[in-house]
């Protein structure tokens, strides 16, 4: 089976998209087949598999972006329907929508990583520009209104810095204005293009304790010199070893 919308998909604009403001970005809904999210939503991996990243020091002053993270990589174990998502995300359908939207050149090389993020109570995301290695983001939400009351927050807020700031800075929320405040819940996804004022960001979670906000994220990666310097020292983009 296909896990993808094709028709929602297609109706993405390359137009609308690049000129969106502050920065390309664009909520596709419904992002997947229904059949195919209630089998990835019944079958996300379980959080005892994650790597919990704790108060990590980031660039530039940014605070720590606490969360579970589990990296994909072939050898890991994940349900079949996972498999299968990565499988045609990894296709050649997949990579010509991001080529049409991002504007990318042919001949231009683009890699793919993938990751699975769950966060709990108190966690944040500080407002911040993505690593010049990344082209792009593309999040899939993986919560229902069920099981994740919009009180508990977790909204991802597409963030206007008016073209002020350097992307090299750590502005808190307060210094920038929210332009879009994007529901994480349901059958959705989030694309968005990197730039030098792509801010971005989540406030802290309201959840009560034992309860996880769950995304599925794509990073569409370009051959920087930072990604081919990891690539011969065996590692992905990422910098997580390519076996």
């Amino acid at each position: 089976m296909e896990y993808l919308n094709r028709d929602a998909f297609d109706a993405v604009s390359e137009q609308m998209f690049q000129n969106q403001k502050p920065y390309p970005w664009t909520e596709i809904k419904p992002a997947l087949e229904e059949e195919g999210y209630q089998r990835l939503l019944g079958s996300l991996p379980d959080a005892s598999l994650f790597d919990r990243v704790v108060g990590v020091k980031r660039t530039h002053g940014q605070l720590s972006h606490d969360r579970y993270i589990l990296h994909y990589r072939p050898h890991i174990q994940v349900a079949t329907p996972w498999r299968d998502f990565v499988s045609e995300l990894q296709g050649s359908a997949y990579e010509a929508f991001i080529r049409r939207v991002f504007v990318v050149p042919p001949g231009r090389k683009i890699i793919l990583t993938f990751e699975w993020y769950y966060a709990w109570e108190g966690c944040s995301v500080s407002p911040h520009c993505d690593a010049k290695r990344k082209l792009g983001t593309h999040i899939f939400y993986f919560n229902t209104e069920a099981d994740w009351p919009s009180a508990w927050g977790g909204e991802i807020l597409i963030l206007d810095d008016g073209g002020r700031l350097r992307p090299h800075s750590a502005p808190s929320f307060d210094d920038l204005k929210a332009a879009a405040r994007l529901d994480p819940r349901g059958n959705g996804s989030l694309l968005f293009q990197r730039t030098e004022h792509s801010w971005h960001g989540v406030r802290p979670l309201g959840c009560p304790p034992g309860h996880l906000r769950k995304l599925f994220i794509v990073t569409i990666n370009i051959p920087t010199a930072q990604v081919w310097w990891r690539r011969l020292r065996g590692k992905d983009p990422d910098g997580y070893p390519l076996k």
